[in-house]
């Protein structure tokens, strides 16, 4: 099942979460067309273009997402699931970033990018929003952390980092680590655990 008919189905529409993630390897050209082009029944993966990814260099590929689900933790979850159906790829970790354009910021925030938008110009607020890190084309790039402390000095209660990334982030070292080590770990330690019902 292609991710849209997944969205369709499962009545996912609340919203485009924007994340990073990186995969337990680098992607190779086959796999990568799975993702964007293949003419298979069930890929390609991401037809509809919220996933692009990296591919070649040092290091391991990332995905870099921007997905319609109901919470942020979803939205990843959706991604994961789907990139498993490539044989030996898997989503590793979520990927903190520092540098965010207010579209990101007010999504973190839990703010509408127009309210972002003037407090950046001074239309609202005290003045003294952070300056943008950098400029590239027509977007600028914030420092999420000097937003976040310039937010919170308004009385705005947001945490260091998304509870969902943490826990999407968490979940995701976890069963890399148990993947890489060769660890069959059964349905009910897991359950023990407190992380599976079924």
């Amino acid at each position: 099942m292609k991710l849209d008919q997944v969205r369709k189905k499962e009545n996912i529409v609340s919203a485009e979460w924007t994340f990073t993630l990186a995969l337990n390897r680098q992607l190779t050209r086959d796999e990568a067309d799975f993702i964007d082009t293949s003419n298979s029944e069930d890929l390609p993966l991401f037809a509809d273009g919220s996933v692009s990814y990296t591919i070649g260099g040092s290091g391991v590929s990332e995905l870099h997402c921007d997905v319609v689900a109901n919470t942020m933790l979803e939205a990843v979850a959706l991604v994961s699931g789907e990139i498993r159906k490539i044989n030996g790829l898997r989503a590793a970790r979520v990927i903190h970033d520092d540098i965010v354009t207010l579209d990101i910021a007010a999504q973190r925030a839990g703010r509408s990018r127009q309210s972002l938008v003037q407090l950046s110009k001074g239309q609202r607020g005290p003045g003294g929003f952070p300056q943008p890190e950098e400029k590239v084309g027509g977007t600028a790039f914030y420092s999420w952390p000097r937003i976040a402390n310039f937010l919170r000095g308004l009385g705005d209660e947001i945490a260091p980092i998304s509870q969902d990334l943490v826990i999407a982030d968490r979940a995701l070292r976890l069963v890399d680590e148990v993947e890489n080590a060769g660890c069959a770990v059964s349905a009910s330690v897991w359950r023990a655990f407190g992380l599976c019902t079924a």
